[in-house]
């Protein structure tokens, strides 16, 4: 991916969240990090993680429909490797929801036998959920919360604007706004992110993510791109070997012959190159060109 990309995201609010975070989480027993399982690293706020050391953690695969069976056990395994469990889940469909709960609840017992000790009764396990913006936190919140959840008020030390919800018996939960950080670890964690959605459309170039998007699809996954546009896989495999010209103008090429073969066509039979990249980007969110995962552990 090109490093040259003029990159500004990162809003006022989001250094405010980021400061309510540090203070809210000394009340807090468990972090629930929600990630997108086509891409953990990526979708790991880096920033948060300094803050949150040395909590109870839960890593939640979200969108998990999406990502490569394969590779999403990998990172469960991964995971588990390091003591943290991680559970796979489809929160629009609710998959997942009820694992997530007993597993607060298996962490939560250790602290609901100290407090039966010094005789607090009834006292809650309190829960921080986290994440990113577009990993499906709000859908996510939903589904654990659901309709007989109830507020419960504020609590000392979180802003008035802070509620906390009862998801069951003994929890607790905080939401907190979507947070980002300030600079990129690497061009490759810009270009997963924009895929994915989570950096807004007008910040970066579609056409150049959607170039960036092929060129890893052509890379790793040129069966599910043939397939899904009927290329023909003589031709695609000849262009990429062409040395007549530079690699861009090969990949360039193939995403003519898709927004051809999609209709993408402007007077004069110039392919649009912008509605091409709508239709690679959109295929790739919906998982029209197969369960792909963008990182393995």
């Amino acid at each position: 991916m090109s490093d040259n990309l003029n990159i500004n995201w990162y809003p006022g609010h989001m250094a405010k969240t980021k400061r309510q975070i540090e203070e809210d989480i000394r009340i807090v027993d468990i972090v629930v990090e929600i990630l997108d399982a086509r891409i953990p690293k990526s979708s790991q706020n880096p920033d948060i993680q300094k803050i949150i050391e040395g909590k109870n953690k839960i890593i939640i695969l979200n969108k998990s429909d999406l990502a490569d069976e394969n590779i999403n056990k990998q990172w469960v395994d991964y995971y588990k490797k390091k003591n943290i469990p991680a559970i796979l889940t489809n929160a629009e469909q609710g998959k997942g929801i009820k694992e997530v709960v007993e597993c607060i609840k298996e962490l939560g017992n250790e602290k609901t036998k100290q407090n039966a000790i010094k005789g607090r009764v009834g006292s809650s396990i309190k829960v921080m959920v986290l994440g990113i913006p577009n990993v499906g936190k709000s859908s996510f919140i939903n589904r654990l919360v659901n309709k007989n959840s109830a507020q419960v008020g504020n609590k000392p030390g979180v802003t008035k604007q802070k509620q906390w919800l009862r998801i069951d018996k003994g929890i607790e939960l905080l939401d907190t706004p979507g947070v980002l950080w300030p600079k990129f670890q690497n061009a490759q964690v810009a270009l997963n992110l924009a895929v994915t959605g989570t950096i807004k459309e007008e910040i970066l170039e579609k056409i150049e993510i959607a170039y960036e998007l092929l060129k890893w699809l052509l890379e790793n996954n040129s069966e599910n791109v043939i397939q899904r546009y009927h290329l023909e896989e003589n031709r695609v495999k000849e262009i990429l070997k062409n040395e007549n010209q530079p690699m861009n103008e090969n990949i360039m090429e193939i995403m003519y012959m898709i927004g051809k073969n999609r209709g993408a066509i402007l007077a004069g039979g110039r392919i649009d190159e912008e509605k091409t990249a709508n239709i690679l980007l959109n295929d790739f969110k919906t998982a029209k060109l197969g369960k792909i995962s963008l990182e393995k552990p």
